[in-house]
């Protein structure tokens, strides 16, 4: 499907021992040979700092080397930066961490699990709270003004660090599933800011889920990995699977462990036995060609391939996602409201513009629709959400969603 073969091998399309290189990491296999091909690919993922602890067992070139121990001590600065952070951040009203350090905690080094902003959640009577003490401490808000409304989380910024305090956090397309999600974090917030074990492994199967459409990298899967290691055994199985059920992560869960089993040398378990190791291995081959946040795929390819996603499925949705990133993308649209339900003519306009300036656009088209389709299939078979089937959200004490055209419906439970 994207290239992988279903076979557990050793080298990844990319011709490195990035697969060999996860298993000494974490399980203590033999360090293989390294090289900056190995070290790119490991960037791509926002996992090469792991590496750390066997980094003068690799046999790198010295130029390497230097280049990869810098990035090394940059991350564990940056790391140390962000602990100190979290922990003065000006937010009096009860929250919970999410992500970031939540997910390190499973990990063996946590200092060499990258980081990126702080987010944290906290009941939704405190939510405009939080915020306002952000602003108060000199945080700057900059959270898209266009989606504020529905906004999952608002976003501030001070001296380069970054906060997201989430009204929401799961995205699904099923409103209870939302609301599901979100009553079982908020009712364990608490002096600590740490959500117990298997809560907290659904925030992390959740961002896996969040980042499949716009780009999951290995990054996410590790956490998740590396949580289902540390605290989902065969016995505490039927407990998550509950509370999985719920909130629309069960298949997603059980597909993901399997991958890593076959592909990162997870330990096997026998609740996720019965997955589908093709499904696996197309899961994995997505992964690996987009990268963390999806920065391996080139920006116009992969937003070309979700637009013929989602054509591919229904007209009303690619209507409306076309209409939110031309909203995004047209400077005069985000000036002047008016225009706005106008901006999917021109966000249209620029992907044929871009499409057909394309060195053999014709082909490389036909490829897009393949890929598309080969998304659907995979999506379809891991339950992930799909943003053409309407997005679930809350705002002012409900729990509401949108159809594929964008328009709230109100009582939806599914």
């Amino acid at each position: 499907m994207y290239g992988i073969t279903r076979e557990v091998s050793g080298m990844t399309p990319e011709g490195t021992n990035l697969f060999p290189l996860i298993r000494a990491i974490f399980w203590g296999t033999p360090v293989p040979a390294a090289d900056r091909t190995t070290f790119e690919e490991m960037k791509a993922h926002g996992i090469h700092v792991l590496a750390a602890p066997l980094l003068n067992q690799m046999s790198l070139p010295e130029d390497v080397c230097r280049e990869w121990d810098r990035a090394i001590v940059t991350r564990i600065g940056q790391y140390m930066r962000y602990v100190r952070a979290q922990a003065s951040l000006p937010v009096t009203v009860p929250y919970v961490i999410l992500k970031g350090t939540s997910a390190a905690q499973y990990y063996p080094h946590p200092e060499y699990r990258a980081m990126g902003d702080i987010d944290i959640m906290t009941g939704h009577g405190d939510f405009q709270a939080a915020c306002g003490a952000l602003l108060q401490a000199g945080f700057e808000e900059k959270t898209n003004v266009l989606y504020i409304e529905r906004a999952r989380h608002r976003e501030f910024e001070k001296a380069g660090l970054e906060v997201e305090v989430h009204s929401f956090y799961g995205l699904r397309n099923s409103a209870e599933e939302v609301r599901a999600l979100d009553e079982l974090v908020i009712s364990h917030i608490g002096p600590s800011h740490v959500l117990p074990d298997l809560v907290n492994g659904l925030t992390l199967i959740e961002h896996v889920n969040h980042h499949m459409e716009s780009g999951l990298g290995l990054r996410q899967v590790l956490d998740w990995m590396m949580f289902v290691d540390r605290c989902l055994p065969d016995e505490q199985w039927p407990a998550f699977q509950e509370m999985a059920r719920k909130t629309g992560h069960e298949r997603l869960a059980v597909v993901t462990t399997r991958m890593c089993e076959l592909y990162l040398g997870l330990p096997e378990h026998r609740w996720c036995a019965s997955a589908d190791p093709a499904v696996c291995g197309e899961l994995m081959a997505y992964i690996l060609s987009c990268g963390n946040f999806g920065r391996k795929h080139r920006y116009e390819q992969f937003s070309s391939e979700q637009i013929l996603s989602t054509g591919a499925r229904s007209w009303k949705g690619t209507f409306r996602l076309l209409r939110k990133r031309g909203s995004a993308n047209w400077e005069a649209a985000r000036k002047h409201e008016f225009l706005r339900r106008f901006s999917w003519i021109y966000q249209a306009g620029r992907y044929l513009l871009k499409g057909i300036g394309r060195k053999d656009a014709w082909r490389k088209l036909k490829t897009e629709m393949a890929e598309s389709r080969r998304r659907n299939a995979l999506f379809d078979a891991i339950g992930i959400a799909r943003e053409y089937k309407g997005t679930a959200f809350y705002v002012d004490g409900e729990y509401l969603k949108t159809d594929e055209a964008g328009r709230v419906i109100r009582n939806a439970r599914k």
